[in-house]
């Protein structure tokens, strides 16, 4: 029985890899850790309930303690989407803000987009501005 749940283990821990290969969303890979020890634990002919709690509690400190680490250094490639590319940028006013009308358009990277001033009531046209963040599909600009 301890051999065929060392084979069940390394199974779990063979289909953990895969799906963390094909995904590389840093998911399955802390179950995997958890799969292996399991299967030391069988290759070692301790109780099934052993096994499943040193799974259940391995995969759990793994993802608690070193998954926070691992997004920090995975994803600092990861590429800034169109909307976050703005923000610390300039654009060009093409169409007057006026926050009490609610009006004005900015172009920035050759798109054109709605903006609101964060500071001033009104920003002319020709001025260059600063984008400081984005709200819906609004560009907070200063």
């Amino acid at each position: 029985m301890n051999m065929q749940m060392s084979i069940i283990w390394l199974i779990i821990l063979a289909v953990m890899i895969v799906v963390e290969l094909i995904t590389m969303g840093l998911t399955t890979i802390w179950f995997a850790g958890g799969a292996l020890i399991a299967a030391i634990l069988a290759g070692l002919k301790l109780p099934l309930y052993v096994q499943i709690i040193a799974f259940v509690v391995v995969s759990g400190l793994l993802l608690y303690f070193t998954r926070p680490i691992a997004m920090k250094y995975f994803n600092k490639s990861r590429t800034k989407t169109n909307v976050e590319a703005m923000i610390g940028k300039q654009a060009i006013v093409i169409s007057e803000i006026n926050n009490i009308e609610g009006t004005g358009q900015v172009r920035i990277g050759g798109m054109e987009w709605s903006a609101r001033s964060i500071e001033l009531p009104v920003i002319k046209v020709g001025e260059v501005v600063v984008v400081e963040a984005v709200e819906g599909v609004k560009l907070m600009v200063k």
